[in-house]
This record gives C-alpha cells, structure tokens and sequence, in this order.
C-alpha cells in the first residue's frame, strides 16, 4: 500500500525535452495514487519529445498534474523556498538542464526551481538520460552531487526478470521515488538469491 512520509505531500516534478518523457508521466501516475500534490513543469523541448515517444499532447500530462506551471513564470509558488516541498524529480533530465543546475546560472522555472530545491536542502533527484558521458558531463554530475542533489540515471534491473517496458519504466521510477521516501507498489524488491 502506497505510503507517504515526507511532508508536506506535495512533491515537484520536472520534465524535460531528453528521451524517457516516459518516466515523467509515470511519476505523476504514482504520486498522484500515493495521494501527492504534484507540481508540473516542462522543458519547451519535453512537449516535442511527448509527442515524439508517446503521441501525447502537453495537455494531456498536464491532467495527471495538480498544478501545471508555465516554463517562463520564474514568480510561480515553486520558485521560492518558502513553498514547502518534499523535494523535486526531473524525469528525464536533459545534459542541458543538468548544466544550468551545476552552474547555478538559471534560465528557466524548471532549473530555478531546482536551484531553490538544493539552497533549502530539499531532495533533488535527477534521473539523467544520456550516453556516452564525456568528461564535462561527468563533471557537472560531480558538481551537483556535490551540491546535494541525487543523480539517478534510469537503469533497468534485470534481477526484477522485467516482462515490459511498462514493468522497467515503473521499476527506475519506484526507486527514484524511494529516494524521497515514497512507498509504491512499482518496486519489486530484491529478497535474495531465488534457486533455479
């Protein structure tokens, strides 16, 4: 049963235009089933890439979300610190948005947001969608780590024996989700050694 121990609960989520809109989209199923006010914002480019992967219009994830916030409202609540949060996921996260949160120089309601998340020492998980990594992107990841946040690229366990992509997608976003301390039933958790 899906629990929830932070709060408020209320939790950010962030999409952007790399690929795996997927993980965004099925992180506000789960939250909004863990009984989460979920924040929303995109990326310009994550409209493109819902469409692109999954024939989804904007508006359509739009109502999966509690609030939706437009990418340039840099006044929007979750651009403060004192909007109580559980913390923030970007899924997926772009190279790009990674930069712009490593370097602390923000352009947008999404990577502002992010800022505010690491300076009040809230939870920042940012599930990296890239490969291979050259060194500047190896960096920037030090650099955020450094800073507090969560690099959790979206690696498939195949101990789980996945049947799905659905089965994989749910899988990496349980355990983003875990992260913050949210119980769902998409993890299927390692016990140990089964015999053949």
């Amino acid at each position: 049963m899906p629990s929830i121990i932070c709060a408020p609960a209320r939790i950010i989520v962030g999409i952007t235009g790399a690929s795996g809109a997927i993980y965004g989209v099925r992180a506000l199923e789960l939250l909004n089933q863990a009984g989460f006010e979920t924040h929303l914002v995109m990326s310009r480019s994550a409209s493109l890439t819902l469409s692109q992967e999954l024939q989804m219009h904007p508006g359509e994830l739009a109502d999966r979300a509690t609030v939706v916030h437009a990418i340039q409202d840099v006044g929007a609540a979750i651009s403060s610190g004192s909007f109580k949060t559980c913390g923030m996921l970007i899924a997926p996260c772009s190279i790009r948005t990674l930069s712009e949160i490593a370097s602390g120089v923000t352009s947008s309601l999404l990577t502002r947001a992010a800022d505010v998340v690491l300076k009040e020492r809230r939870k920042l998980v940012l599930m990296v969608r890239e490969t291979p990594l050259h060194l500047g992107h190896l960096r920037n990841m030090v650099a955020v780590t450094e800073m507090g946040a969560i690099v959790m690229p979206p690696v498939p366990a195949f101990y789980a024996r996945p049947e799905s992509i659905q089965a994989m997608v749910d899988h990496s976003v349980g355990r983003a989700l875990d992260l913050f301390g949210i119980e769902t039933d998409a993890v299927t958790r390692w016990d140990g050694m089964s015999n053949p």
